[in-house]
């Protein structure tokens, strides 16, 4: 017998090196996908490959005898099992049965309005990246137990990584097994899982039905491409001549409550209940299968590629486990039966023995997919002999499209002498995971677009920062692996010379001296309960001004993320109160990330959203997330967010919400990212950061050492009790007095700019916090300090004096000290549009 992956080995040098096991299990076939040349097509998964649904069934359900065999009763029992959309819907449904005590949920590619994410992550190299976790009941994933993840083949991990990574950082645990048909890690991929088990601190396993390589020659994605543009028109099965007969449709009498499969959860009690039913089901689709005179049924003028009597049960995309469970009871009921399921996956099908994909046959999606309309494939079905055709979709797909003259019903009509079709209702989660409250006073909110529900959920420490998983969830991706950092000479030189953005590279993280840090703890310890004290006054004056709401905190990172995760500590030690918190990202001149903002708009009322900084200077950021707002509210017709930014400190008088207007020492702005959670400054980059990706960041998990951020955060909350009364006595004259903005601080900018010659306000950086930023990140020129403040500015001093700036003492000066950058020849200053300053 030919091997169906003799074409392909042949034709581009590909090698399946393994066990003799291999080649019985695996085909292969050609991708129409750039971003990977070869597919393994198995022959026991019931996708592509028509097979018997005991052996589909039977292959799953043995690898859930042996995970629980690895894991115990006890732990088998605390366990989840989560499966991959599209292809591993079935299998992990299958290991779950064999696994025999736990829940099973798969991943989705289908947003369910009402239903909130649990998680998601990319699958790298597929034609369909997002998958969505839409448990219905919200905890399903949050217990201790084991997970175990279920896919088809583990090649380069990549997927396997990036969930454990999405929901570790979110439910963590101690322990993950991962369950694939064949596991085919290339030698540089072997160690990468037992690195990341250590570096996540949890343990995974692996079990597989057997295990091999792939061996691909160089350019093999090239000529990959070539071979299938040479072979593109073939093979599309030409239609049998003669009339179409119509599809029987047949009631299956599918019982009201049980869940058609796992997108939202399935329980060993829904497994119980199916069993129990499996039987009648099968019962009345054999009915229609003995009927050979209904209507429907071959005509002697009709296609009649077939007189078999052998079944094909063809189930639909993510749709796989109820088609299986009703072709192994048909096929326990003494049919010739096989199983397999249609498809998004875009293959080249060639008639050849040696290749695993005979024949394709192309119609248009019929579920009004998420994702736009777009071509979808059944592969090995005309032309294979079968007499029936069953196909079995959800009741979301039962659509015209299904029916129309170029659906899925009429090509299968076009080739096969009988079609049944067979409708389970689509289950939907009775109870919405989010309902927000309605009142008189509630803005309208439209409906965020469906891609809001396509992006991954926020990224949580350990697995990013070194914050606690509940204090902060970051809506940025982490570009922790590209190299970002350029000294300040070249980063500025490139800014200037190629009206770069300063968000397209980072500086190199400033790494303090001993003498540096001292000071850094000695106004910590000095200014903590000033820090508290401002804390707690302008976390009540948000609560105050939200009475009956419960505020979500959303920090601009990323000073203003330790303000965000200390405004959550008082009002959960005050009020009890457990807000929700996310770091977001503003750029200067490209506004705020709108892809968070369609993330919170998902998943909150925007009315809720609070932004949160740590301090004012001029009022520049102010008025960039004000625009931005605006410019959003236009473009996606979401309204509701208010554009007032919660601060510490105000000295330059730019909002009406804020803990003083002091110009005092904010410790946190004394260091970068090793007080901030370990996070670097965001990145907007045009090459990193797709249109529909979040801001990215960097994760400096190599400081670690030098990290003062949770010493930093205890400091300040130790200080809460201490400072309580007087907190409430400074909101209390708060909300009485006029609060409004009076700008002060930028008509100072503008005096000083006008006084020193700069002509500039952008290159004036007014308060001890943006002072600091000038000194650790750009070419500063001068340091104006205030007459008298000493005490908040001894790191400014010492900074000032290791790059060889001069401080010159001024009386009458709004602020503690301001920081001026050279107005003649620093590449690093930018304007408002955050490019380069022309040099005069």
């Amino acid at each position: 017998m030919v091997w169906t992956g003799t074409w392909v080995a042949e034709r581009l040098g590909v090698e399946l090196i393994g066990g003799e096991e291999l080649p019985a299990l695996l085909g292969l076939a050609l991708r129409r996908n750039p971003k990977r040349a070869h597919l393994l097509v198995s022959s026991v998964l019931g996708k592509h490959v028509p097979q018997r649904p005991s052996v589909v069934y039977g292959s799953g359900l043995g690898l859930g005898v042996r995970v629980r065999e690895l894991l115990g009763d006890e732990e088998a029992a605390r366990s989840v099992v989560l499966g991959y959309a599209e292809t591993a819907t079935a299998l992990g449904h299958a290991v779950a049965d064999g696994l025999g005590l736990a829940p099973y949920l798969h991943s989705t590619r289908r947003p369910v309005a009402g239903v909130a994410r649990a998680g998601g992550f990319e699958e790298s190299h597929s034609h369909a990246t997002s998958h969505l976790l839409l448990p219905e009941d919200p905890a399903l994933l949050a217990g201790g137990g084991p997970l175990v993840l279920v896919d088809d083949e583990f090649s380069t991990g990549n997927t396997v990584l990036n969930t454990i990574r999405d929901l570790h950082a979110r439910y963590p645990r101690e322990r993950y097994v991962v369950v694939a048909l064949v596991d085919m890690r290339s030698t540089a991929d072997l160690g990468r899982l037992d690195a990341f088990a250590e570096e996540i601190g949890a343990r995974v396993d692996l079990i597989s039905a057997a295990a091999g390589t792939v061996r691909l020659p160089e350019g093999v994605l090239e000529k990959g491409r070539a071979l299938v543009a040479r072979h593109e028109t073939a093979h599309v099965a030409p239609a049998a001549p003669g009339g179409r007969p119509a599809p029987v449709r047949v009631a299956l009498g599918w019982p009201e409550g049980l869940p058609d499969g796992g997108r939202h959860g399935f329980t060993p009690e829904h497994r119980e209940h199916l069993e129990e039913v499996l039987p009648a089901l099968a019962a009345r689709i054999a009915e229609a299968l003995e009927d050979k005179g209904a209507e429907g049924g071959a005509s002697p003028e009709g296609p009649s590629d077939s007189d078999s009597d052998s079944v094909l049960v063809l189930g639909f995309e993510e749709l796989m486990y109820a088609p299986l469970r009703l072709a192994g009871a048909l096929e326990d009921a003494g049919h010739d039966v096989r199983y397999s399921t249609t498809t998004r996956s875009p293959v080249l099908a060639v008639d050849d023995p040696g290749y695993a994909i005979r024949t394709r046959l192309v119609f248009p999606a019929h579920d009004d997919p998420a994702d736009g309309p777009g071509e979808r494939y059944a592969y090995n079905v005309a032309g294979a002999g079968f007499g029936t055709v069953v196909l079995v979709v959800d009741s979301a797909a039962d659509t015209p499209e299904l029916h129309a003259p170029d659906g899925l019903l009429a090509q299968l009509a076009a080739h096969v002498p009988r079609v049944v079709l067979a409708v389970v209702p689509a289950y939907t989660p009775a109870v919405p995971s989010y309902e927000p409250a309605v009142t008189s006073s509630t803005p309208t909110v439209s409906e965020a677009p469906e891609r809001s529900s396509m992006l991954p959920e926020p990224l949580r420490g350990p697995v990013f920062s070194s914050y606690a998983p509940e204090e902060v969830g970051w809506l940025l991706q982490d570009l922790s692996g590209v190299e970002l950092e350029a000294p300040t000479e070249e980063r500025e030189e490139a800014i200037q010379s190629g009206g770069a953005h300063y968000a397209e590279s980072l500086p190199v993280e400033y790494q303090p001296s001993p003498r540096y840090q001292e000071l850094f703890h000695s106004a910590l310890e000095s200014s903590a309960a000033r820090m508290a004290r401002a804390v707690g006054t302008v976390t009540e004056t948000v609560l105050a001004e939200r009475p009956g709401r419960s505020p979500v905190l959303v920090s601009l990172a990323r000073a203003g993320t330790p303000v965000g995760v200390l405004m959550r500590r008082w009002a959960k030690a005050r009020h009890g109160l457990d807000l929700p918190h996310y770091a977001v990202s503003i750029v200067r001149g490209r506004g705020i990330d709108a892809n968070a903002l369609r993330w919170l708009a998902a998943h909150h009322d925007p009315a809720d959203v609070v932004f949160v900084d740590g301090w004012t200077g001029k009022g520049a950021i102010t008025r960039e997330l004000a625009e931005a707002i605006k410019e959003f509210e236009n473009a996606e017709g979401i309204s509701g967010f208010d554009p007032e930014i919660a601060v510490l400190a105000d000295p330059g008088s730019c909002v009406r919400t804020y803990g003083t207007r002091e110009d005092f020492l904010i410790p946190s702005a004394c260091l970068n990212s090793t007080v901030s959670g370990l996070i670097s400054r965001t990145v907007l980059r045009s090459d990193l950061v797709g249109p529909h990706d979040f801001h990215g960041a960097k994760f400096y998990r190599e400081l670690a050492g030098s990290d003062v951020s949770g010493a930093f955060l205890d400091a300040v909350a130790d200080r809460f009790d201490e400072v309580a009364e007087t907190v409430d006595v400074d909101v209390k004259e708060l909300l009485a007095a006029d609060r409004t903005p009076t700008w002060e601080g930028w008509a100072a900018v503008e005096r000083i700019s006008e006084k020193y010659g700069i002509h500039d306000v952008n290159l004036v950086k007014p308060g001890v916090g943006e002072t600091t930023r000038v000194l650790l990140r750009r070419v500063p020129w001068k340091i104006l300090a205030k007459r008298g403040a000493d005490a908040d500015l001894a790191h400014v001093r010492l900074l000032a004096e290791q790059r060889g700036v001069p401080v010159e003492i001024v009386d009458e000066l709004p602020y503690n000290c301001v920081g001026l950058i050279h107005p003649q020849y620093t590449r690093g200053a930018t304007g408002a549009d955050g490019k380069a300053v022309v040099s005069q």
